[in-house]
């Protein structure tokens, strides 16, 4: 993507776009364009395809208007006696002709590709490596988007700008997003998080925070595909009973439901059986995490204690885009909702994440490298 916008400062434009392709198949835009039935069928200076171009040029020169990014990427089609130029309006109108549902697509389709193959080269112990968690993004102050997604509150009163919560089911090993659910302000990570487990695949590991703490997820998580795993660490004032001792520090446990538990999430057994890992570090607190991963033989304790410590990838992927990507600004400059986000199912996704995570130079065709 670099080389492709080097190419493109140049003047090569032919050039640039072949190397935009070899990114982003340009199958994959069609593809999404006529399953969303945006297609463009009469001639137009700004046609479809290039308007899908138009957003992602949006997010990686945010520094520029919606019209330098279409000259600058010289995506109008020159017509017969005429000069490649259009207006401003019409530029808007092939925005909101693109829509939501194309780019949603196009996302979903570029994810499972690159996303996966990520995860599968960056196995651990035959496990693809993913963590969820949530943050926050400030969109543009205006009204609408005040409305749609509200504003913290602080002790002056409202923040200065609205923000949408975002959580995001990431590979940590790459920092791809094999998806990711946006809402209003004031809606809980836990409930963005439900429209993500279903993307979790069969042979794979989560590692969570432990503000996701909760039974009935954790045996969602484990029942709802093959060999899907959760990690966690433990809240200092969850209660277990040891069954066998595994390791100095490490015991196999079972966790009792309440019958409220149960009542609210029908299947949900009376307990839970899962292993307690207890360790310490110089300079800090001991701690306690609880896994799925029960056999201590294929998975030993000192690597599960390593590979918790690596959800802090997910703050090195947040900050490649918040600080790196938008440049501390930390803003979508979309003024009204609906060109905030685009819909994908339940999920709201903004449009600068998505271009940021899926396209910043991949070296190969298969999927973008780590960091």
């Amino acid at each position: 993507m670099g080389k492709a916008l080097l190419a493109i400062s140049e003047q090569n434009v032919a050039n640039s776009f072949e190397l935009f392709s070899r990114t982003l198949d340009i199958e994959w835009i069609k593809q999404a364009l006529q399953a969303s039935g945006t297609a463009t069928i009469r001639r137009r200076k700004l046609p479809a395809e290039f308007a899908t171009w138009m957003v992602i040029g949006m997010a990686l020169l945010r520094d520029r208007s919606i019209d330098e990014v279409v000259d600058h990427l010289k995506l109008v089609v020159p017509q017969l006696g005429l000069p490649a130029r259009i207006s401003h309006s019409s530029t808007c109108e092939a925005r909101n002709r693109l829509g939501c549902a194309a780019l949603a697509l196009l996302f979903v389709h570029s994810a499972n590709k690159w996303a996966q193959a990520s995860a599968d080269a960056l196995r651990w112990r035959g496990l693809a490596v993913y963590g969820v968690d949530g943050t926050t993004l400030r969109v543009a102050d205006s009204v609408e988007n005040a409305q749609a997604f509200g504003r913290p509150s602080n002790a002056s009163g409202g923040a200065a700008y609205p923000q949408l919560r975002l959580v995001v089911l990431m590979v940590l090993r790459s920092h791809l997003l094999a998806n990711f659910a946006a809402g209003p302000y004031a809606m809980g990570e836990s409930t963005l998080a439900q429209k993500l487990w279903n993307d979790l695949p069969n042979d794979a590991l989560v590692v969570l925070d432990r503000g996701f703490i909760n039974y009935a997820l954790f045996w969602q998580i484990q029942t709802g595909g093959s060999h899907r795993h959760w990690l966690c660490a433990a809240r200092s004032n969850l209660r277990w009973r040891v069954l066998a001792v595994l390791g100095d520090g490490d015991d196999l446990i079972e966790i009792q439901t309440t019958a409220a538990q149960r009542r609210a999430h029908p299947g949900l057994p009376d307990v839970i059986v899962a292993r307690a890992i207890r360790y310490q570090r110089r300079g800090f607190r001991p701690r306690v995490l609880l896994s799925s991963l029960t056999d201590h033989a294929l998975y030993p304790a000192k690597e599960i204690i390593e590979l918790y410590h690596e959800r802090w990838e997910l703050e090195l992927g947040f900050d490649e885009v918040k600080t790196h990507t938008l440049e501390r600004a930390e803003t979508l400059r979309s003024k009204a909702p609906e060109r905030v986000c685009r819909s994908c199912g339940a999920s709201r996704l903004p449009t600068t994440w998505f271009v940021s995570r899926c396209f910043m130079s991949p070296n190969d065709s298969s999927f973008p490298p780590r960091g």
